[in-house]
This record gives C-alpha cells, structure tokens and sequence, in this order.
C-alpha cells in the first residue's frame, strides 16, 4: 500500500451549506413546505417510525468506523469536517453490500453509510470525496428530507389503496425526487470543496458509471457523452422527463457537467478564496431570496440548454411574449 504525501488544503471556517447548496435545491424546499399538508405528513411519518430503531440496525448488523474499524474511513470523516468547519461529525458505517452506494439518513441524528462496494471501488481521494458528499448532505439538513423519501416509498403500497390517496402520494413523492436530484447536485460541491480537486471528482462519477474501468475511459469522451446527453431532440427530452421521474439522483454524466459548470463560474474558487456565507448569518437569510434564485437558476437553465424541449419552451414563451405585447398595442390604439 502507497502513502500519498498529504497536500494543503484551505479551511472552510464557519461556512454554510448555502455556499455549496444549489440554487434548485433551496428552492425545491421551499416548494416542498408549501406542499398541503405537508408539515403534518412529516410529522406523522416521524411518529411512524422509530429512528432509534433504524440506528439499532445498522449498529447490528454493519460496522461502525472509529480509531480501530475501518480507521482510514475515521480519519477521513474527521479530515473533510475539519475542512468544511462541520459543528458535529455523524457517525459513519460500512455495510456489507457489493453495489457501490452512499447514504445519509436519519431525522435527528444522521448518520452517514457506506457500502463495502464503495470502499472497494475508490482510492483515498476518491473516498473523501464521497464522505464529503454525505457530509455536505449532513450539514444541509438533507437526512430528514432523504428520510422522508425513504418512509414514503416504504408506505406507497399501502396509501395507494386509500380512496384519493394516490394522487396526493404521487404530487408529494414528485416533488420529494425532485428535491432530492437537485439535494445530490449540492452534495457533490460540497464534496469538491472538501476535496479541492476538481479531477477527483471527476474520476468518482466516471468509476460509478463505469464499475470501476478507469484505465478504459477518457475524461474527454466522458464530458462529450454527457454534451450528447444534453443535446437531445424534442422526442428524447420527452423520454428524459420520464425517465428521471422516479429517481432520487442525477445520472452520473449529468453531476459530473454540473460539477464542471459549477467551476466553470467561478464559484468554487472564489470560495476557496474565503468569499462565501457564514453560519451566523443563516437566520438572517430570507426564504424569497432562496426562491428567487431557484427561479433565476431554472429561468437560466432554459436559456442556456441546447436541450430542444428547454429551447422550445423558451422560443415558445418569447413568441407568446411578443404576441402579447402586439395585442396590448392594438388595444390601446383601438381605445385612442
């Protein structure tokens, strides 16, 4: 085993998660606690489940890293929260499972669990990068929401058979894997600012995709497929919709763009530089703010994707635009 020469990395002090958290995802939050009832279904899933119970599970049955079990999981875990001025590190679990995967879970105390697949995959560097994702899930307050996610798919068999109860379900389930697509986007810049290195996360995303080829791949090609991805005809951005639906995360082309897009504005380097929001300052933030910036961020989606379902969209609402200016100027000439 080699011993890689630990390199300087600058810390984070008294960041907030609105530093990495996408624009999208604060303001899929908000549209989520406005949901009818959606407070109370919270509360009542809570008091469905016992998450004591869920801790008891994986204390039994997966092992918990510390200065003896998986020591080199531990040490990391206290390195990317050093990094990232974390207050309270989650525990963090290794369970015995091939399929490479990560979650954070947990209302009250989240705690961070890896597969076995995941620790097998990746070197050092690469699994700072994926303990810093949970990490960031962590401190974003995404446990509870992914929890949610979790208890609801659990229970969609039986509200499924209540009268009306399927419609409510799927609004609320929508809107929870949309918030959820966009909660990974965060977590991934919070994983590149606990990592700085923008070619390890990179690498990541090209292992998941591919099982762990990397000597068979090409970052270049890898950018490219996802450019193709992007670049779909109206029929494929149609099936996209659809596809993505029902899944809590991103396909892996699409979080490696958005990380290199994220870069890309410069962003991530100015917060690295230090310019970035504190922790003291997270009262002071105001919701309509979050939600306005969700509304720029999807009003510059559409704008600037080559997706042709987004640029027909787009044209569609400028020609109905212009329409309507032309009908408002023949009103009033026909008044005058």
């Amino acid at each position: 085993m080699t011993t890689q020469p630990a390199r300087s990395r600058a810390t984070l002090t008294d960041i907030s998660s609105r530093a990495w958290e996408h624009p999208a995802d604060r303001g899929a939050l908000v549209a989520l606690r406005k949901l009818k009832g959606f407070d109370t279904l919270l509360k009542a899933m809570s008091g469905l489940f016992n998450e004591r119970a869920v801790r008891l599970v994986y204390l039994g049955s997966a092992v918990r890293a510390d200065e003896r079990q998986f020591s080199r999981l531990h040490r990391l875990l206290g390195e990317v929260g050093r990094t990232l001025d974390a207050p309270e590190l989650p525990e963090l679990y290794v369970i015995a499972n091939p399929v490479p995967g990560a979650l954070t879970i947990g209302m009250n105390k989240p705690f961070i669990v890896l597969n076995s697949g995941t620790v097998d995959l990746l070197d050092e560097e690469e699994l700072r990068f994926v303990v810093a994702h949970e990490l960031g899930h962590a401190m974003s307050g995404h446990a509870v929401y992914q929890t949610l996610l979790q208890r609801m798919i659990m229970l969609s068999g039986v509200l499924t058979v209540v009268p009306g109860g399927s419609l409510g379900l799927r609004a609320i389930m929508a809107g929870l894997y949309e918030w959820s697509r966009k909660a990974e986007l965060s977590a991934d810049r919070a994983g590149l600012l606990a990592t700085q290195d923008p070619a390890v996360v990179t690498r990541v995303h090209m292992k998941l995709a591919s099982g762990g080829h990397l000597g068979d791949l090409d970052a270049t090609s890898f950018f490219a497929q996802g450019q193709e991805y992007d670049d779909a005809d109206l029929r494929d951005s149609v099936l996209k919709l659809l596809l993505i639906e029902n899944r809590s995360h991103p396909f892996l082309v699409v979080r490696a763009a958005e990380v290199r897009r994220w870069v890309d504005s410069g962003e991530y380097t100015r917060i690295l530089s230090g310019d970035y929001p504190r922790r003291q300052d997270d009262d002071s933030a105001k919701v309509s703010e979050a939600a306005a910036a969700a509304a720029r961020s999807y009003t510059e989606t559409f704008k600037q994707s080559q997706d042709a379902l987004g640029k027909m969209v787009h044209d569609v609402a400028g020609v109905l635009g212009s329409v309507k200016l032309w009908l408002d100027e023949q009103w009033r000439r026909g008044q005058d």
